[in-house]
């Protein structure tokens, strides 16, 4: 655990040669995705590097989108970590809850299936590491690898034994809302308005599909290669509102086209962010200051893939308090029609599911810790 709090290019550089006996080359194909990686005959406990350079091996796909895995790697990361609610201290990055139904059926995850089998022969391989662990780790991993910021990753996340503890469905962003949508999804998790465009910057990286999300296209031009160019499009562009049957969202028009280049696109959220008087600051920083969004970014990510997760003084994870504090919460798979509506929970849960938390949450300890 000594490498525990170092950027993922330290844990490359110092891992142990021999640290992992490796036999033949080998290559995986399974439902059109390609793993080419070394089979191992033994894996060192805590090699992290070793789980990075596989997770690397597997970041090229000629028959995934754009050719790579590594904008649906950074998606799982986002949207693992991005349940968490200070308030009741629920969700987060700990407990691996995709595995299950309840989450991974989410609609808000619908794909996330798809960066879940790229990373499966990994942890198959490497089986000391969670599945929470893996998942963080893949996504700090792609992000580096695509030309973004070094992250820091600590290990030490737990993977939930069943789908009781899971949070409720309905505390992830929706594409098809505003400022104020934003605003209380990102500070339910302790974000502010520059966290909150600072997040929105991984919109650099990868694509809406129709049979996914409902909306279609990616955001800029190199959707596999991290850098400020959301920003720079969110201002530059002229955005209107695209003429389909699917759900709405904008699509460009260069300065002095007839037609609206149907190949770019941004959603409502992500226009909200230049049409917000607070926000509007922090998207046009990062437009002119590259290096300032990579800082901010970098900081705010670690700080997204943390939630959820308790760690003492010295920075190793606390997995019995983990386990013992989520213990009597229950999954949730209706949400309300609008999050803060009424008849919904502060954090779009169904009234009856946040009054049953609540007393889980004033039970003693000892009840708690009972699982």
């Amino acid at each position: 655990m000594a490498d525990s709090g170092r950027s993922l290019s330290e844990l490359a550089d110092v891992a142990a040669d021999g640290s992992t006996q490796l036999g033949r080359f080998a290559r995986i194909e399974s439902a059109a995705f390609v793993y080419p990686f070394t089979t191992p005959i033994m894996s060192k406990q805590g090699d992290y590097a070793a789980v990075k350079k596989d997770i690397l091996a597997v970041l090229k796909q000629p028959e995934y989108d754009d050719g790579s895995a590594g904008p649906v790697l950074v998606r799982l990361a986002w949207h693992a970590s991005g349940t968490y609610c200070a308030e009741t201290d629920t969700g987060g990055s700990n407990g691996a809850g995709m595995r299950y139904e309840a989450e991974g059926g989410d609609p808000a995850n619908a794909g996330l299936q798809h960066a879940r089998v790229f990373l499966e022969p990994i942890k198959d391989k490497y089986s000391w590491i969670t599945y929470a662990d893996l998942w963080t780790l893949a996504g700090v991993v792609a992000i580096e690898a695509m030309g973004g910021p070094s992250i820091q990753w600590k290990p030490g996340r737990t993977d939930f034994a069943d789908d009781s503890r899971l949070p409720p469905r309905g505390r992830l962003p929706d594409g098809a809302q505003g400022a104020d949508h934003l605003r209380f999804i990102f500070n339910r998790m302790g974000f502010n308005d520059q966290e909150i465009v600072a997040l929105s910057g991984a919109h650099n990286l990868g694509r809406c599909h129709s049979d996914r999300s409902g909306f279609e296209g990616p955001w800029v031009n190199s959707p596999t290669r991290f850098s400020n160019q959301y920003y720079k499009l969110l201002l530059k562009l002229k955005w209107q509102p695209k003429k389909w049957d699917g759900p709405f969202q904008y699509v460009a028009k260069a300065p002095g086209a007839d037609d609206d280049d149907e190949h770019l696109m941004m959603l409502p959220t992500d226009y909200a962010l230049i049409q917000d008087e607070k926000m509007r600051p922090w998207v046009e920083k990062y437009a002119e200051d590259r290096d300032a969004f990579f800082r901010d970014f970098a900081k705010v990510f670690a700080k997204l893939i943390e939630l959820g997760v308790y760690r003492d003084e010295s920075g190793i994870a606390k997995a019995d308090k983990m386990k013992q504090y989520k213990g009597e919460y229950k999954s949730a798979p209706q949400k309300a029609p609008v999050p803060g509506a009424p008849g919904a929970g502060k954090d779009g849960e169904a009234n009856p599911l946040a009054r049953q938390n609540e007393r889980a949450h004033r039970q003693p300890q000892h009840a708690l810790a009972k699982l």
